[in-house]
């Protein structure tokens, strides 16, 4: 395959890029996205903003490598059509042992990932556990100092580290799964709804912490999110999913400026009401 100039240098390469589900029984699929088209280039973060169903998650999915393991109740996530390349890695047709390997460069936080940390483990151990799965003769007092210090960098006291996850705030459970996500110092990070299940007081907090790291990092970042006000937080420049199928990518400001399909309509609307309130301020 011809590489383009664009894809020449991204962390992130989708061309005509389509995904569907494959029923369990093999008799029918639903295709979730629809010929994407994009690129993420070393140290940007792309946000991706869509109503529910519109295949955002399913993307967040393929670019960490996701694609084909059957952990979604609706079935199996393949990639059907064009092609995704993911630091140098070709996703369609990965092997497990390919994609151990990208894991281990790709960070993912799972829209429910506050709720899906160990409860048997401390939130120490639950941020250290990529540490030990990746390499389990790593030496335990190195693990601790890295742990300890990505705390901290998410702003969590390091006294929370002997408890359990049900003992801390959904704001804190989600800043260990974030630090979880961090561990192994990814050069990409894939959020997926970074601030679902989080307290509408602390939701900035969060978005803050996952920003300054990022800034501080250096690393990319997908995030994805049903919420305007998130990716904005994070970026100016979105891709915007509406029923699988890309209708603009780029600057915000531009899209929702002058746009051209009614999601982008509804954006445009929301955006004009975030203002009215700071004005009203």
């Amino acid at each position: 395959m011809r590489v383009t100039a664009g894809e020449a240098g991204a962390v992130v390469s989708a061309r005509d890029l389509s995904v569907h589900y494959l029923s369990r029984n093999a008799s029918s699929y639903h295709l979730a996205l629809d010929g994407l088209t994009f690129d993420v280039a070393a140290g940007e973060v792309l946000g991706v903003v869509g109503e529910s169903g519109s295949g955002k998650s399913t993307l967040a999915r393929a670019v960490a490598g996701l694609t084909g393991l059957g952990q979604l109740d609706d079935g199996i996530p393949e990639i059907r059509g064009g092609s995704l390349r993911v630091l140098g890695t070709d996703i369609r047709g990965i092997s497990r042992r390919q994609r151990d390997r990208l894991t281990g460069r790709v960070g993912y936080l799972a829209q429910n990932g506050a709720v899906t940390l160990n409860p048997r483990l401390t939130v120490g151990e639950n941020v250290a556990e990529p540490i030990f799965e990746r390499d389990r003769r790593f030496r335990q007092k190195e693990a601790t100092a890295i742990v300890a210090s990505l705390v901290d960098s998410v702003h969590l006291p390091l006294s929370v580290l002997p408890k359990q996850p049900h003992e801390l705030s959904s704001g804190q459970r989600q800043r260990v799964a974030l630090a979880r996500a961090l561990v192994l110092e990814p050069s990409l990070l894939v959020a997926d709804e970074p601030t679902r299940g989080v307290d509408a007081t602390v939701k900035s907090g969060v978005l803050g912490v996952l920003r300054e790291l990022q800034l501080q990092r250096g690393f990319s970042a997908l995030v994805v999110s049903s919420d305007l006000a998130v990716v904005s937080a994070m970026t100016e420049r979105v891709a915007v999913l509406s029923g699988g199928v890309l209708i603009g990518i780029g600057p915000l400001e531009s899209l929702l400026e002058h746009p051209t399909h009614p999601y982008l309509e509804a954006l445009a609307a929301v955006r004009e009401g975030y203002r009215d309130e700071r004005d009203g301020d």
